[in-house]
């Protein structure tokens, strides 16, 4: 088993999912690390990593191919930019992502969280979404999703998701941990 001590989370510290990841990955003794830029809202600032320009940049994609690979409109907004690049040095940072959200019927997951899903995607990371209408887990399988019971097995890993997280993806979030490190 996998000890706790020797893992590290990323997330960007969002209210929601990316705090309650934090906050489990503290009760549990991982490391935790939280990628930002200036003028970013952070809920949870542990252990922040500040991403200039020059880095922001190594994570920059057209919104019109961010739009057209998701299948829906994105604002064109500087901030939503800058969401979406610290967003890939989270998810290049982790081996393994972790997501809560809602997987809709083309196999991506709803909001700017999908955007971290699909990263994961592209990188060939082990990607495990907790689908919070679903109240299930579900895995990333050869071109589909699959229904599962994951768990954290790499030393580095990124929790995201929805900023409007249930009593029910909490506990998904804290079996998680248990289940990984317990």
């Amino acid at each position: 088993m996998l000890k706790a001590a020797d893992c590290t989370l990323y997330s960007g510290g969002h209210a929601g999912a990316e705090s309650f990841f934090g906050e489990c990955a503290e009760k549990w003794g991982v490391k935790e690390v939280t990628f930002s830029f200036e003028g970013h809202y952070m809920k949870r600032e542990k252990n922040v990593v500040m991403l200039n320009e020059k880095e922001l940049q190594r994570g920059d994609v057209s919104m019109e191919i961010v739009s057209m690979h998701m299948h829906r409109q994105y604002a064109q907004s500087e901030m939503i930019k800058r969401v979406l690049q610290s967003m890939f040095h989270v998810v290049s940072s982790g081996m393994q992502v972790f997501a809560v959200g809602k997987i809709l019927e083309d196999n991506t997951v709803q909001g700017g969280t999908g955007w971290g899903v699909e990263l994961g995607k592209f990188f060939n990371r082990n990607v495990h979404v907790y689908d919070k209408t679903e109240n299930k887990w579900f895995t990333w399988k050869q071109g589909s999703w699959v229904e599962d019971l994951p768990l954290i097995h790499e030393t580095t890993f990124c929790g995201t998701g929805t900023r409007e997280l249930t009593d029910q993806s909490k506990q998904a979030i804290e079996k998680l941990f248990e289940r990984s490190f317990g």
